[in-house]
């Protein structure tokens, strides 16, 4: 896998540390918080959720005493998270990082999101809860399946980049379609990109099989710490719909499931672990799709020396020092 060079002009205003999940992400971060002064922006669209925090392996009281961290906890599991929003909410963080003095790290393995940050967001209708009332109950009828069909017909490209099952996201192009007469894909292309310079890494994961090894042991630690009475906690709130972005989270809506007397414990894990894996497969996709990324093959320091180099320039922008 080549690296490209990830140097430019100018200094960054912000470094992006992006992977598959069980690559390491956290475990550099805090790293690099020892050696530098920044402050961390969560990038993932789970950890956002309150109440949610076994699943999401959300960072320690302990981390998150030791280095500052954004954008973790901010809103509550009814209230639907967005790209949108997100956009909004990272642009103030860095923003406001920045004026302190600090460097703006930017961790998490939401894809859509580090696409806002680095190639803007599209202008796209506000939702229409009658549009979609109305295509649920199309979807109750035919399968999301057979909606995913109808999108590939009339929205090839949108529907190449969304997998069959996917509803919200199938929902959500097909109503554009409807509100606007006009194809996601491309109004996708009418986005301006924020006037932020990010530099972005990536770690590389090992070898597929032991990712996969990784992957399955960390969701049976989730279990072992108590993810099903986090969850079963969740539903007996008694407002929350397995529908919301929130529950679709990986791991959360399989055990929901479970709880729901959908599918036996068994089952709904070994759902969750391939739903993992498979998140991990997206992750990798796009990030090989971007050649402005530089891998890192190891957290070994030699291999470090490229993200050390991006966050000390970064910090020479603000006329932050290093910490050793």
């Amino acid at each position: 896998m080549n690296t490209p060079a990830n140097a430019t002009d100018e200094a960054p205003d912000a470094v992006g540390l992006m992977g598959p999940t069980c690559t390491g992400k956290t475990a550099l971060a805090l790293q690099l918080a020892r050696r530098f002064p920044l402050e961390i922006v969560s990038v993932d669209s789970a950890l956002v959720y309150r109440g949610m925090d076994i699943g999401t392996s959300k960072p320690s009281a302990a981390e998150r005493a030791a280095v500052p961290h954004h954008l973790i906890d901010i809103c509550d599991p009814s209230d639907p998270y967005s790209a949108g929003r997100f956009l909004r909410d990272a642009l103030q963080c860095i923003a406001e990082i920045r004026a302190r003095g600090r460097v703006p790290l930017l961790v998490g393995g939401t894809m859509l999101y580090y696409r806002a940050l680095t190639h803007g967001l599209a202008p796209l209708p506000a939702a229409d809860p009658q549009v979609r009332a109305a295509l649920d109950l199309v979807a109750q009828a035919t399968g999301w399946p057979a909606m995913h069909a109808e999108l590939a017909e009339r929205d090839p490209v949108a529907a190449s980049r969304i997998q069959p099952a996917d509803a919200q996201r199938i929902q959500r192009a097909l109503e554009v379609l409807q509100l606007t007469g006009e194809r996601l894909s491309d109004l996708q292309q009418q986005s301006e990109p924020p006037a932020v310079r990010l530099a972005r890494f990536a770690l590389m994961p090992v070898s597929r099989p032991e990712l996969y090894v990784r992957i399955n042991e960390r969701f049976d630690q989730m279990v072992a710490a108590g993810l099903v009475d986090e969850v079963r906690a969740l539903q007996a709130r008694g407002d929350l719909d397995p529908d919301l972005p929130s529950l679709r989270a990986v791991g959360y809506r399989q055990i929901w499931q479970y709880l729901a007397g959908e599918c036996g414990l068994e089952e709904a894990v070994a759902a969750a672990r391939q739903a993992t894996r498979n998140l991990a497969k997206r992750q990798l996709t796009w990030l090989r799709g971007d050649p402005a990324i530089t891998w890192l093959p190891s957290l070994a320091e030699r291999d470090l020396v490229p993200i050390y180099d991006a966050v000390s320039s970064a910090a020479g922008k603000i006329g932050a020092k290093p910490l050793c």
